[in-house]
């Protein structure tokens, strides 16, 4: 109950009065305008200023308590963290978001136009970053004391552009007009060096190694507060800026050369320009490295600095810090800490191997070789020249170990190199990583088992006991209280307040998913989402979709192992069965498509063109009576996913069986009311072991159907088109030109390919997949059915919180008390 204060307001009136002084302060000495010439974005820094002032004085609290303390910390580094749109996050996870619209509503501002003129911090691409992003933001609901570590990109990947069809790729300028929540740490910068050569010098009888770059580049530190639930706890995202040591060559500017004055400059700063810039030259990939080296560097030294202030001395490393490597991208770590520690503090290299792989861990985010980072030795060797002799002697103690215990075995001594000897002689990042660390784990149970039994299967004879699983998660904050609050205060009737705090209370809505006052409800929720949704592809694309159609919906990046193509001859031939049986029971059906290729992605892009193709035809075919459309929307990031989510009806999760490790798009689906359509493939064989097989629908080969096929080499994708009759419709009609009159042969390159090589297995699943498309339609049909079916989806969700995984990590891989 709210109480009342001597001057006769309530304490949420009196709340609510500070929020609006506060918001009226910042726009008057921060933003410098007055409020009745603000423009949405002036509010939105004003608010973000006003909110981030409460977030401040959390976070210096927490910090000189952790320091007092003397708590262990995890240092996660990853190459991505997809935060999204702070605003709401800060509103909701500090309990202010209903005071603060309340504010603004006074002032006549809707909060939703203040959000909506927020960017989407572009410093990610997809599934890894939004990870990284969620285990964040549950390290500090949890109290676990930690700081992420990764770049702030400039620009980001890129801004999706469809033109005609085809993807093209524009910066994103997340950061033109700068972003509140960032603090910049001035007096933290650190040296990052590159190039040059190795000096060999013997003192006191030991060898020591002096390196000698050629170049020097500064990192520079700026500090996110990501805030925990409830507001309980705030830990930084520090990310590193790259810059010139000098930022202009005066000698050249003064004679005239103005350009090349500024090439230093420009050629550091181009480390923190792009994410993932296109490693198609040998430019590129130099520029992938050093960038990869830049960040991992900085927050090596960064947090060798911290420890060294706190407790003096760095034996004690591994029992105050745990460093974890999100994916393969920070495993040149492993060398740079061995360098710190050997040639910065003069430790001897059993002390220094001691500390370093005590400390690390690995997590695997794939089982995809060329995924699996190599690098060529000519171009390490010139990048870093230092750090290739500390991993020739690391290998070398390794395979010396090996081949005591495992004699005349000549194969396993190849496979467990991290030289790879093939090909061109290549540093094999992965098993650095998982040399130098003491743990491994994959991210759900299938991805661990096929680690230990292909990827890593001679390594995990070599070093047993150090793979282990922790299925990913994801946080329940954006992606239900945030992005469905109809669906969150339903939750809190049902199952009580309490499940805001304890996911696993969501369980009790299934006692419930019988009542059909209960499924009216849910399925009016979910069509207000679907209404919502509806708005933005009128306005985005220009056409309408009708709210009452089935939401059949992939969003994820771009890539031939996640199937959009399977998922597009489906639509053809669901498009060609409508038109020759217009009559029969079809469930209206909206496919949606979206997410990003990397830009030298030519395969990925041309099915982007073939999705925007087929859409252009279906959409403006009368004979198809509205039965179904195919959107793309083009951009696909947080802020566009919080939107699609709610209001999706079907979950496409379609990777060939083996080939996704995970996934975390089919968690944040399936609890907001979708049903998964997948292969037994990632999280997908947990999603079914918590929601039962009559609310899923799976098809497809098994991994292990699918190793067996590449062994086997039988049958081949001629054979399985020559089966399949609608299959070779389907094919006939892409290949023929039907959706690209202008240029027939456009799409010849995807069907011969599917025709001659079809990795992916896409002809072996197609008519399993077309199956279980149609029991999707007879369930769909059965309205009381499918929302009886989508609410035990929601209720048996709560496994898959971040909470619950990050609590995993912390007990059984940093050993940090939760």
């Amino acid at each position: 109950m709210l109480q009342t204060n001597t001057a006769g307001t309530s304490d949420y009136e009196q709340a609510i009065a500070e929020a609006k002084a506060a918001i009226i302060a910042k726009m008057t000495l921060s933003v410098g305008k007055d409020p009745g010439y603000a423009t949405d974005r002036d509010w939105f820094v004003a608010t973000a200023l006003a909110a981030r002032d409460r977030v401040t004085h959390r976070f210096l609290g927490g910090k000189r308590a952790s320091k007092a303390d003397g708590k262990k910390r995890v240092y996660y580094l990853s190459l991505e963290f997809l935060i999204g749109r702070q605003l709401t996050d800060v509103l909701y996870n500090f309990e202010l978001y209903d005071i603060f619209r309340a504010a603004l509503g006074d002032l006549g501002v809707d909060i939703e136009r203040v959000r909506e003129a927020e960017p989407d911090a572009a410093l990610g691409n997809g599934g890894l970053g939004r990870l990284a992003a969620c285990f964040m933001e549950s390290m500090a609901t949890l109290g676990i004391p930690a700081y992420g570590y990764g770049i702030r990109y400039d620009h980001g990947l890129f801004r999706q552009v469809i033109k005609d069809g085809w993807q093209q790729e524009f910066p994103e300028t997340w950061l033109e007009n700068g972003t509140p929540w960032e603090f910049l740490r001035s007096d933290v910068t650190y040296d990052i060096r590159f190039g040059g050569s190795v000096e060999t010098k013997t003192v006191n009888n030991v060898p020591r190694f002096i390196w000698h770059p050629s170049e020097v580049v500064h990192a520079v530190a700026y500090d996110t507060p990501i805030v925990g639930w409830r507001g309980s706890n705030v830990n930084p995202l520090r990310l590193w800026s790259a810059r010139a040591a000098d930022p202009i060559a005066l000698s050249l500017f003064n004679k005239g050369d103005h350009v090349g004055a500024l090439s230093d400059q420009a050629r550091s700063a181009a480390i923190s320009k792009v994410l993932y810039p296109s490693d198609e030259t040998a430019a590129g990939q130099e520029l992938r490295l050093r960038q990869e080296y830049f960040f991992v560097s900085a927050s090596l030294q960064d947090l060798i600095n911290r420890h060294i202030r706190i407790y003096g001395d760095l034996y004690s490393l591994p029992d105050r810090a745990a460093i974890q490597l999100n994916d393969t991208h920070p495993a040149v770590a492993i060398a740079e800490m061995m360098r710190i520690l050997l040639d910065d503090h003069n430790l001897r290299w059993d002390e220094a191997w001691r500390i370093t792989s005590s400390t690390f861990s690995y997590t695997n985010h794939t089982l995809l070789p060329e995924a699996l980072e190599t690098w060529p030795l000519p171009l390490f060797e010139r990048l870093l020249p230092r750090h290739l002799q500390i991993i020739y002697f690391i290998n070398n103690l390794h395979l010396e170990a090996t081949k005591k215990n495992f004699p005349n075995e000549p194969e396993l001594l190849s496979s467990v190199s991290i030289i790879d000897e093939r090909d061109g002689r290549r540093l094999r990042m992965g098993q650095l990583a998982f040399i130098g660390s003491h743990t491994i784990n994959g991210v759900s149970a299938l991805h661990t088992d096929l680690m230990k039994e292909t990827t890593f299967r001679d390594l995990n004879r070599v070093y047993p006991g150090r793979i282990q699983n922790k299925t990913n998660g994801i946080t329940f904050r954006r992606w239900l209280q945030q992005s469905n609050p109809g669906l969150t205060k339903l939750l809190c009737e049902v199952c009580g307040e309490e499940v805001l705090d304890k996911p696993e209370l969501i369980k009790r809505l299934e006692e419930h998913a019988d009542d059909p006052a209960l499924q009216q409800r849910i399925a009016k929720i979910k069509r207000a989402n679907k209404v919502v949704l509806c708005k933005i592809v009128t306005d985005r694309l220009g056409f309408r979709v009708e709210a009452d159609s089935l939401f059949d919906v992939q969003i994820k990046r771009q890539h031939e192992y996640k199937r959009q193509l399977l998922n597009l001859l489906e639509t053809v031939a669901l498009y060609d069965a409508i038109r020759s049986n217009p009559t029969a029971d079809w469930a209206p059906r909206v496919k949606i498509f979206a997410g990003k290729a990397a830009a030298s992605y030519v395969a990925a892009k041309l099915i982007i063109k073939l999705a925007n193709d087929i859409a252009k035809t279906v959409n403006n075919d009368p004979s198809v009576q509205g039965k179904l459309k195919v959107v793309f929307l083009p951009n696909y990031n947080v802020s566009l996913a919080e939107k699609i989510i709610p209001a999706a009806d079907l979950s496409e999760q379609i990777s060939t069986a083996g080939m996704e490790a995970s996934g975390t798009g089919n968690m944040k689906l399936a609890l907001n009311g979708a049903l998964t359509i997948g292969t037994l493939d990632g999280a997908n064989i947990e999603i079914k072991d918590n929601v039962g097989d009559d609310n899923i629908f799976i098809f497809g080969l098994t991994a292990a159907e699918v190793e067996e096929r590449k062994r086997a080499g039988a049958p081949t994708a001629t054979d399985n088109i020559a089966a399949s009759p609608m299959l070779r419709q389907v094919l006939d009609a892409i290949g023929g030109g039907v959706f690209s009159p202008d240029d027939p042969n456009r799409f010849k390159p995807i069907i011969d390919g599917l025709r001659s090589q079809d990795r992916y297995m896409l002809t072996d699943d197609f008519d399993s997949y077309w199956a279980a498309q149609r029991r999707v339609d007879e369930l769909w049909n059965q309205p009381e059915k499918w929302t009886r079916a989508a609410i035990v989806n929601i209720a048996n969700m709560a496994w898959f919180s971040s909470d619950r995984t990050i609590a995993e990590y912390a007990e059984q891989i940093w050993k940090v008390p939760v």
